[in-house]
């Protein structure tokens, strides 16, 4: 039956094209990649939109939602560590001047992988003021930064706080708030003692000038 059938469309293709039938697909085959490739030319810009469209949608469909913001109270600095990204069913977060933030929406940046990845799970108050990226300047402590240091930190915070959700406040030991605030006081006592010295020198020379004026005229 099959031989039957070939054989009548040998004889078709012959007496409608005059082609042998290789002839006859091999053109016809011929004929069908110029096609795909004239129409690739002419393709509509907008089923590339289109195409993007989908590829986007399936993306967005793939990723998992990200959750509402939990409010945590306040936590310790070990604590923190464990929202640095490396759990994906955990938030995101990070803290500036001892105030946490939600960076989840964010995990491009900040989560693995991210150019501010070192950042999460910390309070790196020092790291964003000064724009570094070295371990010792991930740490809350600001103290003894210039005034552009501190004017950068406050752009940072002024972005989290607009952008991000507050989520809690680190907890800092007694200690180690002292331990920060010990080298400002003790600058500003050097410069006061340092004032009161120039005070008595000021006030010792007009002493001397008012005993000798007063030598003089006697």
């Amino acid at each position: 039956m099959a031989l039957l059938l070939w054989q009548t469309l040998k004889e078709a293709i012959h007496a409608y094209t005059g082609l042998s039938p290789v002839v006859f697909f091999t053109a016809l085959a011929l004929a069908f990649a110029i096609y795909q490739v004239v129409s690739g030319w002419f393709a509509s810009p907008f089923d590339d939109v289109r195409r993007h469209q989908r590829a986007r949608s399936s993306a967005a469909e793939e990723e998992p939602p990200i959750p509402q913001p939990v409010q945590l109270g306040e936590i310790t600095e070990e604590e923190l560590k464990q929202y640095d990204g490396s759990d994906p069913q955990k938030p995101l977060l990070m803290a500036i001047k001892h105030q946490i933030y939600d960076v989840t929406q964010s995990r491009m940046f900040y989560g693995p992988g991210g150019p501010y990845a070192l950042f999460a799970g910390k309070d790196a108050s020092r790291a964003l003021a000064k724009m570094s990226f070295e371990e010792k300047d991930l740490t809350w402590d600001i103290s003894g930064l210039g005034p552009f240091e501190l004017e950068a930190l406050q752009d940072w915070e002024y972005k989290f706080k607009s952008k991000y959700a507050t989520v809690g406040t680190v907890k800092v030991t007694a200690s180690e708030a002292e331990t920060a605030s010990v080298s400002e006081p003790a600058e500003t006592g050097e410069k006061d003692a340092h004032v009161t010295m120039q005070e008595s020198a000021v006030v010792d020379k007009n002493d001397e000038a008012l005993t000798e004026g007063d030598v003089k005229n006697e």
